[in-house]
């Protein structure tokens, strides 16, 4: 096998490893997540599985990090080149809600089963996603605050209407998942509209 070839082997097999790890994670907790169990669903050594890695928290942060990719291709990259204002705010709450409702994960949204896992547990995982979500934060924070000043006020501040957003986004989250409410998708949009301040 050339090198080419086996560099691009490796990347397939890291790729396919990554992938399945989101997914047990994302029903078992990312602690939840063991060598083993994942190697035998792969039908892979334990060495083999980790050996890209260089250990299990190696395998847990890039899950966690594909887990964030996955977000953001469904989320924010559809709206790379339009204007901050009410219309991106907009459209961002759209797909936030529509990854919610059809979700890529079958527990629900990564990040907040991650933060509810995390949030008392000290260590890199806890660190990497505290950044993540910090940096998802400060991008919602500004996408209303742009939005804000293209409509009428008076507006709350723009820090708590992204707390809101958060909150109503999490609570959707356990309708859907949780309690397989049908109506939660439409229910969460306008909600989150409304908190945004943007018209019905």
């Amino acid at each position: 096998m050339s090198p080419r070839h086996s560099a691009a082997e490796a990347a397939r097999t890291r790729e396919r490893i990554v992938r399945t790890a989101v997914r047990d994670a994302s029903r078992l907790g990312l602690e939840g997540l063991t060598v083993g169990t994942l190697a035998r669903r792969l039908d892979m050594s334990k060495a083999g599985l980790v050996g890209p890695f260089g250990s299990r928290d190696g395998l847990l942060m890039a899950a966690l990090e594909q887990a964030c990719r996955v977000f953001d291709a469904a989320v924010t990259e559809p709206l790379e080149g339009l204007p901050p204002g009410p219309e991106r705010l907009e459209r961002l709450i759209d797909g936030w809600v529509d990854y919610l409702a059809d979700c890529p994960f079958p527990g629900g949204c990564f990040v907040t089963a991650a933060s509810s896992e995390l949030d008392g547990r000290p260590g890199p995982l806890r660190d990497r996603l505290r950044e993540i979500v910090a940096s998802q934060r400060r991008g919602l924070t500004a996408a209303v605050a742009a939005a804000q000043a293209a409509l009428p006020g008076p507006h709350r501040p723009a820090e708590e209407v992204a707390m809101t957003l958060i909150g109503l986004s999490m609570a959707a989250n356990q309708e859907i998942q949780l309690l397989n409410d049908a109506e939660a998708p439409a229910r969460a949009r306008a909600a989150m509209r409304h908190a945004a301040g943007l018209p019905a």
